[in-house]
């Protein structure tokens, strides 16, 4: 299957995306010392003890070049200076549909050879010293997949910075992820469960769960306290106090990443609650700007944090208090976000630089997930949090600074379990560019 194209723009983008992609492997070879670029699109993985595959999954090394994200036991093969060739598996198979030949704007730009077997494939891989990068499933043929460390981590660096073709892939993922969010929140104020909701979500984004870009979260009331809640839950509860939904949707591989946090009609303190969260993570989104160590600016979330936490009542102390103390950590215990593009948590997100060094996460906040210095084309999320987590409050219940939580207030929002707002931000030479607020605005 290959994905429509969201439209003509892509044509004219693709060629100078492809031509950085042939710098960044050509410059990524010489320093390893190899001579090709071999990259699996990868295989299906089989359950255990079954015959059944686990939904199919292509390399996001691969679909990086080009955009089929259904292509499995195919390979590009590159090698500097020659046409990158795509070597397509088309099987011979009765039991599942066979994949259309390749077409689109892109074909040509590469040699395209059509085989029946894996084996087949891999007989096609030019010969010699080569960088091959895959899932040890992809080996066949006598094909050793090495996934050399430093093609890869100088590949990795580079793909956090988006060519123009890759951003205007993923305005289209949040158009449509925007778009399933509407239906989402239509489903949730007419009294749907968690499944009835998530339901509405695929049949807006007009996708099935195996081509979202992860598993979507969506949470009625006290499982908005679970950060990864994927339970689906088939009766409404009643009443249905809050939702907390984050589902993202793909577009020729490329994610969305968005989160909405909803408050019944009724609920007028958590929808107070909820504005104050919206306001501070619009300031943050405003503060995506190129030089910007974002390590700082999850910090700066946590105060932010601090003082929304002080202006509704829930702590007694400064704001510099709650943070040094950890208070804010047990009400937002996540980072504040990540990189994203062909994967919804991309890669490199704690590169210092193209030849494997890292930053490292700043004392006391282990699940940030990006420590990078921000660059125009790198695309993060905004996703700041206050959550009200049974285990991390009873933790901070034992601690002296106890004395300085209203903890009446607390319990009192417990039953509405979380707010997170997410949102998909292009860091550009001047203001940031919000994917996900634009792609609101239309839907």
């Amino acid at each position: 299957m290959q994905d429509k194209l969201p439209n003509d723009s892509l044509a004219s983008l693709y060629p100078q995306h492809l031509a950085m992609l042939r710098q960044h492997a050509d410059k990524a070879l010489a320093l390893a010392g190899f001579d090709h670029l071999l990259i699996a699109a990868g295989m299906p993985g089989i359950k255990f003890l079954d015959d059944n595959h686990y939904p199919y999954a292509v390399s996001p090394q691969f679909k990086y070049w080009l955009p089929l994200t259904s292509a499995p036991g195919s390979w590009i093969a590159y090698t500097p200076g020659a046409k990158p060739k795509l070597i397509f598996l088309q099987p011979r198979d009765y039991w599942h549909v066979v994949p259309d030949g390749p077409s689109g704007y892109w074909v040509d730009a590469f040699e395209i050879v059509i085989v029946r077997s894996a084996e087949e494939a891999v007989a096609q891989l030019p010969k010699g010293n080569a960088a091959v990068i895959g899932e040890a499933t992809a080996a066949a043929g006598g094909i050793e997949i090495n996934n050399p460390r430093i093609v890869l981590d100088y590949l990795h660096y580079h793909r956090a910075c988006k060519t123009p073709y890759e951003l205007e892939l993923m305005r289209e993922a949040s158009r449509i992820g925007t778009r399933a969010h509407r239906a989402a929140e239509r489903a949730f104020r007419l009294g749907e469960s968690e499944l009835g909701i998530h339901q509405a979500y695929l049949a807006a984004a007009g996708q099935i769960d195996a081509e979202l870009p992860y598993s979507s979260i969506v949470a009625l009331n006290e499982h908005g306290a679970v950060l990864h809640y994927m339970e689906f839950t088939r009766t409404p509860p009643q009443p249905a106090r809050s939702l907390l939904i984050d589902a993202g949707a793909s577009a020729s591989g490329y994610a969305s990443d968005i989160t909405r946090t909803y408050a019944a009609a009724d609920a007028s303190e958590f929808q107070a609650l909820i504005d104050s969260m919206d306001a501070s993570q619009q300031s943050q989104v405003a503060m995506v700007r190129s030089g910007r160590d974002y390590a700082e600016l999850h910090l700066h979330a946590h105060h932010q944090l601090a003082d929304t936490l002080n202006q509704h009542g829930f702590i007694r102390m400064s704001a510099e208090a709650a943070v040094e103390s950890g208070v804010t950590r047990a009400f937002f215990p996540h980072g504040l976000g990540h990189s994203i593009g062909l994967q919804v948590h991309d890669v490199a997100g704690f590169a210092r630089n193209a030849h494997g060094e890292t930053i490292a996460r700043p004392d006391g906040h282990p699940y940030l997930r990006l420590t990078r210095t921000l660059e125009p084309g790198m695309v993060v999320t905004i996703e700041p949090g206050l959550y009200f987590i049974d285990m991390l409050l009873q933790e901070l219940r034992e601690k002296p600074v106890s004395r300085d939580i209203d903890w009446a207030r607390v319990d009192a929002f417990r039953r509405y379990g979380g707010i997170r707002i997410e949102d998909d931000v292009v860091c550009t030479a001047d203001a940031p560019e919000n994917l996900t607020r634009d792609a609101f605005a239309r839907y």
